[in-house]
């Protein structure tokens, strides 16, 4: 794996899936007692129409995309985690079959803006 098969598979499984995780808490929120802020955006929700529904949808993507960019900026270390003047650095490895650094020559977050 590489830095930009890392963010490709990032972006399937933690921004796709975050995105239609949410949608579907707002469509029908599961439990048999749901939280009652999450009821009460769901009435909101569901009660909207189909674009107003694809606005809403636009803010979550909105949202995760921004998420996501933001810990893709920290692990590339070009976003500070430590005030301090003598920073320490985040390295991100992937092992299988070899080891492999994944932001060592290579900004993830500048992949990620390949959308």
């Amino acid at each position: 794996m590489n830095a930009k098969e890392f963010v490709d598979v990032i972006k399937k499984v933690v921004r796709d899936s975050s995105i239609k995780g949410v949608i579907s808490l707002l469509k029908s929120p599961p439990g048999r007692k749901p939280k009652e802020e999450l009821l009460e955006m769901s009435k909101f929700y569901n009660e909207r129409t189909i674009d107003e529904k694809k606005i809403i949808q636009n803010i979550i993507e909105l949202s995760v995309d921004n998420s996501v960019f933001g810990v893709l900026c920290v692990l590339d270390g070009v976003r500070a985690i430590e005030d301090e003047e003598s920073k320490g650095q985040l390295t991100l490895t992937y092992e299988k079959d070899e080891k492999v650094i994944l932001n060592k020559n290579e900004d993830l977050h500048d992949y990620y803006n390949q959308i």
